[in-house]
């Protein structure tokens, strides 16, 4: 492909064989405008996938009460969605890539489904860690689908406005979903959160079965693990997925710690510290959606370079810093809100980008972006517990990771200026 602006030639727009039955109509061609309507189905995976994902934490003491086990034995259960997510994410992407996005997604949501009505039924510690695996699975197996299935039915001008919408929609079951969850947990118990969030999957799925299209199998001939690596081989991507570890070091490893630097500062108490959520989730569902208007924008003038990903770890440096030792608690809350503003913007972009630079390894992509993050997060939050005071680990781990990240893309834009008009991403997988 000549740049990450082509238009989509992925599995979505593949067509069936002459011989035998005709397939399902797939989903329509890219069009110029953007019809949040069309997408409504995945949208609502996104916010459920985003709750989900927080969902826990604030529930863990109810739930250890309840079954009998500490509070560090239930926190199992979030370590085993977010293990089977990073692992299997690569391999179900090359699945989706193959197979199509509707297997995928249906496959995933009806896992999903499952797993928090199993979640539910817990009364022990064995079925809710389970249960909590196979939510990892069932996200693993729909999320990167969802956002190749987006990438590749809008058009260039909307793409980035679409993949933002998106990330914010993620965002908001942090900000709205997951208190909606404690509150409905205090009303009836912490199994009505679960299924709340099983129902609410469930109804999706007709929207899903109407929305997204059978495709033909891509057919990939390579082996699995070639394939899952294959995005490696790619230098645009190798690039982007190592400026991601080093980003999510710096914006979720020291976020690990945001809530230990702020007590430490400024002595709050958990109620308050619950107000400072709100402003995470809030900044980064403004980042996600300035960052597709943006990026948009950029595109439209002819900038197929993501010129905004430096500009974003310069703002995650700065927000860490003035989080960090920043005069006053409103001034650090300032930092916490553009700190997360970075992160939303960065998220988008980088999804465009993972959406666009080799269509045929779009759901692989995206997959290796969320395993690249959580890599980066462990990464980053041992790195700032290594040093002996909280302030000092978040300033210089936050702000060093962020910098790299900016200078890793500028060295990446410079890469995509220098290749614009060559085939420099087409992958040895994909011409196999």
């Amino acid at each position: 492909m000549g740049s990450i602006s082509d238009p989509p030639t992925g599995p979505e727009s593949a067509t069936a064989p002459s011989a035998g039955p005709p397939p399902a109509p797939g989903p329509k061609a890219p069009s110029e405008g953007f019809d949040r309507l069309r997408y409504a189905g995945v949208f609502t995976l996104l916010f459920l996938f985003g709750t989900e994902t927080f969902l826990v934490s604030p529930l863990l003491p109810t739930i250890s009460d309840d079954i009998g086990v500490s509070e560090a034995a239930a926190a199992s259960s979030v370590t085993a969605y977010v293990l089977a997510y990073a692992i299997a994410a690569p391999f179900l992407g090359l699945a989706s890539d193959r197979f199509g996005r509707r297997r995928a997604l249906v496959v995933g949501t009806v896992l999903f489904v499952l797993s928090n009505a199993a979640a539910a039924l817990s009364t022990g510690l064995a079925l809710l860690v389970v249960s909590r695996a196979v939510a990892g699975l069932a996200a693993a197996a729909a999320g990167p689908a969802i956002w190749a299935h987006i990438a590749e039915t809008t058009s260039d001008k909307v793409r980035g406005r679409a993949l933002g919408l998106g990330m914010a929609l993620f965002s908001c079951g942090q900000v709205v979903g997951v208190p909606l969850g404690g509150f409905l947990a205090g009303l009836a118990g912490w199994r009505s959160a679960f299924w709340a969030l099983a129902i609410g999957t469930a109804l999706a799925i007709p929207l899903l079965l109407r929305q997204v299209g059978r495709t033909a199998a891509q057919g990939v001939a390579v082996g699995a693990v070639k394939g899952v690596l294959a995005g490696w081989r790619v230098p645009v991507l190798r690039d982007a997925l190592l400026v991601n570890t080093a980003f999510h070091g710096a914006n979720l490893g020291a976020y690990t710690f945001l809530g230990a630097l702020l007590v430490h500062r400024f002595d709050l108490s958990v109620e308050q510290l619950g107000l400072v959520g709100v402003v995470v989730g809030a900044g980064s569902v403004a980042g996600s959606l300035l960052g597709g208007r943006l990026g948009d924008r950029a595109r439209a003038a002819g900038r197929d370079d993501i010129p905004l990903l430096p500009v974003w770890g310069v703002l995650l440096a700065l927000g860490v810093v003035l989080a960090a030792v920043g005069p006053g608690l409103p001034l650090a809350l300032v930092g916490v809100a553009l700190w997360f503003v970075a992160s939303g913007g960065f998220v988008t972009d980088q999804q465009t980008l993972a959406g666009t630079a080799a269509p045929e390894l779009r759901a692989t992509s995206s997959a290796w972006l969320t395993s690249t993050m959580y890599a980066g997060t462990g990464l980053g939050a041992w790195a700032v517990g290594a040093f002996t005071g909280v302030t000092a680990g978040t300033l210089v781990v936050g702000t060093g990771l962020a910098l790299a990240a900016a200078f890793g893309a500028l060295l990446l834009g410079a890469r995509l200026r220098r290749t614009s008009g060559a085939d420099p991403v087409s992958p040895p997988a994909a011409r196999a």
